[in-house]
Order: C-alpha cells, then structure tokens, then sequence
C-alpha cells in the first residue's frame, strides 16, 4: 500500500538539488525580513532613537573603514544600502537559484516517473488488464504525475521556506519582546494543527472521490470505444442516465463535503487570525508606551508579525492544494507497486534472438485454471512434431484459447510442463521466447499508424520485399492496392479505417513476416468472407512444412487439410488423429463436423 513516503521518495534522484534550492528559497524568504527591520531602524534614527547595539558596531567598523565619522548621514546610508542589497541586487539571482530548479526537479521527474509507468504498464501480467480497462489506467497515471509535477514547486518554493520565514519572523520578535513572540508561537501551532487536522479528515473524502471519477472516466472510455454497440443497442438515454447518477455522486461528495469543509476551515482560520493580529497589536502598543521597546521596534514587531499571519492564507492554500492531490499522488503510488508479470519479458532490446527451435513441442501431464477452484485444463498430454500443422477445435470454452496463452507464457502452469525441444519453456528467456512465436488473433491489434509501420511491428528491419512477399501472401496486397497511399495509408485508432476482413489479413502478414518457428492461428480466418477464407486456407497449405503450425479454429473446414486433429472437451484431450480418422471414430469431432455440414451453429 503506498504511503506519504512515496510521494516524498519521488523526487529522491535529485534530492541534493532539492535541498539546495529549498536552502536557498528560505534564505531568500529570511532576507526579506531584513527590510521593515531597516525601516524601523531608520525611523529610530529620524526619532533621535538608539540604533540597535549590533547594528551600531557594524556601523562603527565601516566607518573606520571608510574614514568617515559616525553620524546620521552615514547610519542612514549604510541602511538604505542594506535595502538596496537585499532587495535590487538580490532580484536577479533569485529566479535561477530557485524556480528555475524547482520546476528543472518536478520536469525531469516527470520524464523519469513516466518512463517507469510506461515500464508498469509494459510487464504488468494479463490479469491485470481483464480488471482494468485503458481509461481507468491512462487517467490514474496522468493524475498522479501531473499532480506529482505541479506540487513540487509549490511544496519546495513556497511552503517550507514560507514555513521557514514564519520561524525567522519569530525569532526576530523573540529579541525584542518574550512575551508577544510566545503568544505569536502559540497562535500559530494552534492554527496550523487544528487546520492539519481538518485536512486530513477532507484527505479521507478527497480519496473517495478519486475513486468515483476514476469509475467516470473509466466507463467513458469504455462508450468511446464501444460506441457501435452503444448505438446499435439504442441505448445511449441509459448510458447517460449512469453517468449522470455518478456525476451527481461525484458533486455531492465535492461539494458539500469538501468544498463545504475547506470553507468551514478557512472561515476559522481567518477569525483566529484577525484577533490574532489584533491581539499582537494591543501588546505591542502597551510595551511601546511603557518604554519597553522603540518606535521602530513598534513598527518592525506590527509590519513582521502582520507578514507572519499573512502568510497563513497562501500556506493553507497550499496545503489545501496539496490534500485535494494527495490521494491521486497515492493511487500512482499504487499502480507503481502493483506486481510485475512473471511472464514479463525483458525491456532491454535485442537485435536478434539467440533461439531458433525446430518447432517440437511436447505438453507433459499439464493443467492450469485461471481460478485455483476450477481447472481449465486437466492433464494435457500432447506431442507435436516439428514443422507439423497441428490444429485445436472443440466447444467453446473447452481451453483451446487457454492452451495457447500458455504457449506464449501469459500464464504458467500449475502443473506439468511445456518443452520446446526438450527445454522446459519456464527455464528460457521469455523475451527471445516470443520472438520464435507469432500469433494471428481473432481480434487483431492494429496501432494507428501506417500500414508499413502495422506489417512490420514485429520485425523493424524486414526489408520491404518481404514485406511484399508477406502481404502477398496474406492477400493484403490487394487491399493495400486499393488505399489512396498505398502502404504509407494511415490506419486510424484501433485500425477503424480498415474492416474486420482487412486487418484479420494484416495481422496474417505481420505473423508471417517474422519467419517465426511457431505460427499460431487463433480463429484468424474467423472475420473473412468464404472467398477471403479460401485463400488464407491456400496460404495456410502453403506453409505447411517451413514452421510448426498451431491452428485453432471454430470452422472445421479450416482444419481439414491439418497434420493432427487435437479435440478438447472440458480442458481434456478427447480425441486425436486425421479428418478422416476422426470422421471414422464418430466421436465429439464427427458431432461437430455434422453439426456444420448441415448449415447448424457450433456452440
């Protein structure tokens, strides 16, 4: 579970230019406190008051310095160049000592932070992803490091060294007067514990909104990307009707618990404050009149204390901008935390594998189940020779799919093992592993980019004959024929330019460009028309002996022409052998295969 430590180790790569600029921003905020302390002096000096003990010392030494008697002309001088130094001299060094590595700090965590959600969202497992869709991700990360990148200057540039300058106040009102700087020390630990305290009740509510407007955005970005099926339903008064009653949610939990709270909190603050203010007046105009302190040291405690309290309006402000953050910052924290995928595979890039296999592949007595109560795959005992077409098929949900996701090492088996050449797939870099792997999908992935760029994700540096030759293949050369760029054609979000048909073909092409030693289909000719399908079953026959070849499919016309026939019935392997040998048998196969010669659905 993340804690108020994680937020402040966010920026520990730069914590000595952290300290460095903090240092320098409270020294610039202590600085200031040196002018109204001038000005009181120059008001003793046009009083006929005595200058403060150290301050006639130091004028004493410059005079002797200089060769100039002591009088007011030169009290006033050395004064009014104390003024200039800390006020004109000082401005143009104060941007570059301060903001310019407060946000030069926030910025390059920003990238850091950044890179390491990317890495996150990179070797996260599978099982992750089924909990939590795109939007609810994407929006937890931008919320955590842009509040990340927006708090630190105001934390680091304003708050402790605000913080630091009330302190510094106090200990200039110490030395003049015990008494005011005790009652000046007490009102502030009461105002800023009691406000503390408040926000860290408004924290609680604070925390529970940034779940509902997670829960918002996350059902938003699930109606952009399924708006088709929004439509088609006509259910969009529905849609909105949810929405509504989670931004009604949302506003009651905002509003009158939060905002509500913050002013209630300020409404104190600003009447503690303002008898504060008065209070410290009254003192300070007692001890004046009873000779205890100057005229100047009136001015200086009423101007200094008056900078104090003031100060308490921005450092609530910020506190209460860092509260109304908070619990963004947490729920980065947390999918930072959220544990890598043991099927991850290494982020440093190779150039090429060290792997090559023969595509022999033996499962060994394996079972897995994606709940540890119910099996999926019971006692799976498979050998598939290299260069073999091997195809799945049995009813839905009978661990086809499943099978293959252990293949690719998205999950491990519970029990057994999966060897490829006689190696234990569990003992290899999983990384190197995929890249003798390709898979074509029911559903294929398209990134919106260009056609070019979609063909040769796999392998970057395929040469564009291959390309070719991989597209003529596929049959996407007919389609890309037809775009208006050829394939330089931007495919848009998600492929949306392209049909169902267009980009089961292009993933087809994708797969077959890697040269992989395993080809896997799943249900790949499921979205084309019977011409369409004809032909990838052409292209199909075709690599049949230069790979091992894994097909699982719903249409046993698909199959037919396959090395081995593997069926599953209920996570087990049930029956094994030719299409004719199957047909003979009249078992679960035959069932199937009648089912679709007669025109019937399988289910």
């Amino acid at each position: 579970m993340a804690k108020f430590r994680d937020i402040i180790n966010y920026f520990h790569p730069y914590w000595k230019l952290s300290v460095f600029s903090i240092t320098a921003s409270s020294i610039y905020e202590i600085i200031d406190l040196v002018v109204p302390y001038a000005i009181g002096q120059i008001l003793n000096i046009l009083s006929g008051q005595p200058l403060d003990i150290p301050l006639q010392q130091a004028i004493a030494s410059i005079s002797s310095f200089i060769n100039y008697p002591v009088n007011k002309l030169l009290s006033l001088g050395v004064l009014l160049g104390l003024i200039f130094v800390v006020t004109v001299v000082r401005a143009p060094t104060q941007p570059w000592l301060t903001a310019w590595f407060h946000w030069d700090i926030a910025i390059r965590a920003r990238r850091d932070k950044f890179q390491i959600a990317i890495e996150k969202i990179l070797t996260l497992p599978l099982e992750f992803y089924d909990e939590n869709n795109p939007g609810r991700i994407a929006g937890r990360i931008a919320r955590g490091v842009t509040n990340h990148t927006w708090t630190y200057p105001e934390i680091a540039g304003q708050l402790i060294p605000k913080l630091i300058r009330v302190l510094g106040i106090f200990v200039f009102i110490l030395l003049i007067e015990w008494r005011i700087a005790l009652l000046y020390l007490i009102s502030f630990v009461i105002i800023l514990g009691f406000g503390l305290k408040e926000l860290q009740r408004i924290i609680k509510q604070e925390s529970r909104l940034d779940k509902y407007s997670e829960n918002t955005e996350s059902r938003n970005s699930e109606l952009i990307t399924n708006i088709k099926t929004v439509k088609a339903f006509a259910t969009e008064a529905r849609e909105m009707k949810r929405q509504n009653q989670r931004l009604v949610r949302e506003l009651k939990v905002l509003d009158y618990r939060i905002h509500k709270g913050y002013v209630k909190l300020i409404t104190w603050q600003k009447t503690v404050i303002q008898f504060c203010v008065f209070a410290i007046l009254a003192l300070t105009l007692v001890a004046t009149v009873n000779g205890k302190i100057s005229l100047g040291h009136f001015v200086m405690t009423l101007t200094l204390s008056s900078m104090a309290y003031a100060e308490l309006e921005p450092i609530s402000n910020l506190a209460e901008v860092f509260a109304r953050r908070y619990s963004s910052m947490l729920r980065f924290h947390e999918f930072l935390q959220e544990p890598t995928g043991s099927d991850s595979a290494s982020l440093l890039e190779a150039e090429e594998s060290s792997y090559k296999f023969t595509g022999k592949l033996e499962l060994a007595r394996v079972s897995f189940g994606y709940d540890a109560n119910r099996q999926v795959l019971q006692d799976i005992n498979l050998l598939i020779e290299p260069y073999q077409t091997v195809a799945l098929v049995g009813r839905s949900g009978s661990g086809k799919s499943t099978l293959v996701k252990l293949l690719l090492r998205y999950f491990e088996p519970q029990e057994g093992q999966i060897l490829i050449d006689g190696q234990d797939i569990r003992t290899l870099d999983v990384g190197k592993y995929r890249r003798r792997l390709a898979i074509v999908h029911q559903e294929v992935d398209v990134f919106n980019g260009t056609i070019l760029d979609n063909l040769t994700y796999g392998r970057p540096s395929a040469s564009f004959e291959q390309v070719q030759e991989a597209c003529r293949i596929a049959r996407v050369d007919e389609v890309v024929a037809a775009l208006p760029q050829g394939y330089y054609t931007i495919v848009g979000e998600r492929g949306v330019r392209l049909s169902g048909g267009q980009r089961q073909r292009l993933g087809i092409a994708r797969a077959l460009l890697v040269e992989p030693d395993i080809l896997i289909f799943d249900e790949a000719t499921s979205s084309l028309d019977y011409e369409s399908e004809r032909s990838i079953q052409l292209a199909m026959r075709s690599l049949q002996g230069t790979c091992t070849t894994i097909i699982i499919a719903h249409r046993l016309s698909t199959v037919r022409e396959a090395d081995k026939i593997v069926v599953l019935d209920r996570g087990r392997v049930v029956e094994v052998g030719s299409h004719e040998e199957l047909l003979r048998h009249e078992g679960i196969y035959y069932r199937l295969h009648s089912l679709q010669e007669t025109g019937e659905l399988l289910s």
